[in-house]
């Protein structure tokens, strides 16, 4: 790759769906998991294949939100080990090195910063946290929608020996009134200044995903600006989702995908993301291991 740069996986979930295993709402990625997980496999292998330098664990719907408490009560440990050692499985197979992410995701709904609910989080994270422990090489806490709920999560991880990297999703509202070359936001409102304060000196990295790759631009010129002195590792790894209608929940509807984000087009916005800071780069829903290849072919050594 080029000198700095690592090239992560795409999106999971639209992976499993391309290749045509079990998948659907509202258990999304986690339904392959459940019935047939050697697509999970699968889909890592297509990854690592076109390129990706790390694989990030299926646990993102392994969820209550997602599964129902019920089910995530019954089986959520047990999904997300299995979603971790299928992971490891492939890293650990492949002709050259692959780190494995665990990924700790939004409990209460992606995007709805409104819903989380601090008294009840951390239990819930701990299950996945545990495990995962042992099968990652690195924590990954992804589409992460306030300082708030970064800061929970952090602290479930405190005790953790693997490094923490931190993935925060950004609001695609754009006001009618705001230059799309500056404006950005986290889902909560919160400015990117005021994310930087909270993980100064707390996270090995920092991302932003899940949100239009139009987005992360501007985000990345302000948080390199606002860690200053205490710059760290920063990435982004969009998603392919045409613009979501009023009232879309995460878990009801299966969202279409834009029809002009092809892989060279990607390429090309990605790098004005490196041009702007970031040296960590992927995909998340959406993004196809085609987006992948192309990513690693141009910044292959």
């Amino acid at each position: 790759m080029t000198k700095g740069i690592t090239v992560i996986d795409g999106g999971m979930g639209k992976e499993l769906q391309r290749i045509g295993a079990p998948f659907g709402q509202p258990e999304w990625s986690a339904l392959a998991l459940i019935e047939d997980p050697d697509f999970v496999r699968q889909a890592h292998q297509n990854f690592v294949d076109a390129g990706a330098e790390l694989i990030i664990a299926n646990t993102y719907a392994v969820v209550p939100y997602h599964l129902g408490p019920d089910l995530f009560a019954a089986r959520g440990a047990e999904l997300a080990a299995l979603a971790a050692d299928i992971a490891r499985d492939v890293a650990d197979t492949s002709e050259r090195p692959i780190q494995v992410a665990g990924s700790i995701p939004p409990l209460f709904g992606s995007y709805e910063p409104w819903n989380f609910r601090p008294d009840d989080a951390p239990a819930l994270w701990d299950v996945l946290v545990k495990a995962q422990a042992g099968k990652v090489d690195l924590w990954l806490a992804e589409t992460i929608s306030s300082v708030e709920e970064y800061r929970s999560v952090a602290a479930v991880l405190a005790d953790r020996p693997e490094p923490l990297w931190v993935s925060f999703t950004l609001s695609d509202s754009l006001p009618a009134d705001a230059d799309p070359s500056t404006w950005c936001e986290l889902r909560s409102g919160e400015s990117i200044a005021d994310m930087a304060d909270a993980v100064r000196g707390q996270v090995d990295a920092v991302l932003f995903n899940c949100s239009e790759p139009e987005r992360f631009e501007p985000a990345i010129k302000q948080l390199v600006e606002a860690l200053g002195d205490d710059a760290i590792p920063i990435g982004a790894y969009a998603n392919a989702f045409e613009e979501k209608e009023e009232g879309y929940s995460s878990n009801s509807v299966v969202l279409k995908l834009r029809d002009d984000l092809t892989a060279d087009a990607y390429v090309a916005t990605a790098q004005r993301w490196i041009d702007a800071g970031a040296t960590i780069i992927g995909g998340c829903c959406g993004i196809m291991p085609n987006h992948i290849e192309a990513l690693a072919e141009t910044h292959r050594r």
